[in-house]
């Protein structure tokens, strides 16, 4: 699946960390929950962060192999969850296209599926979330990226800067 990122958002450790209690806020007047499902590899640190801020220690994955670095392809289960999904809140980073949220609440239909960030394709597979970016951005997780020097906008090429625009 092709997609042109022509925006850039990068996410620092501080404001995932703030945007993931911002969703456990939104969450925590929804509960009780009896356990999170993190959605693998992406939902792993948010679901961490919205267990100890609702006090639940019950956590399970769900493994879903569906990027590759900026290129998305055909989402594959590699561990799947047996359960309804009553009382479940399934946590992950981003509802991109909404594929990878739609093979997660088949298994469970009656979890909740929450993520930090959602795009307007994905959006609707997400039942709570705390910010929308547009569909051509690329979000650029604290996890997939390292602090570097960035030269300025002046010296940059137009596809660098367009690569680099928050």
């Amino acid at each position: 699946m092709a997609m042109t990122y022509d925006k850039g958002f990068p996410v620092s450790w501080d404001q995932l960390h703030r945007d993931a209690r911002a969703l456990a806020w939104r969450l925590a007047e929804r509960g009780p929950w009896r356990s999170i499902v993190a959605v693998t590899r992406g939902g792993l640190v948010p679901a961490a962060i919205v267990a100890r801020e609702l006090d639940i220690r019950l956590v399970d994955t769900v493994c879903i192999s569906s990027y590759d670095h900026q290129d998305q392809r055909s989402a594959k289960v590699l561990k799947a969850v047996s359960d309804d999904g009553a009382d479940v809140l399934i946590v992950d980073d981003l509802a991109d296209t909404g594929a990878t949220a739609r093979i997660v609440r088949q298994m469970l239909p009656k979890a909740h599926f929450a993520c930090v960030y959602a795009k307007p394709a994905g959006r609707s597979e997400a039942h709570t979330f705390v910010t929308e970016v547009s569909q051509d951005t690329w979000i650029f997780f604290p996890w997939d990226t390292d602090l570097r020097f960035v030269p300025p906008i002046a010296e940059r090429e137009p596809e660098e800067v367009a690569e680099a625009a928050p």
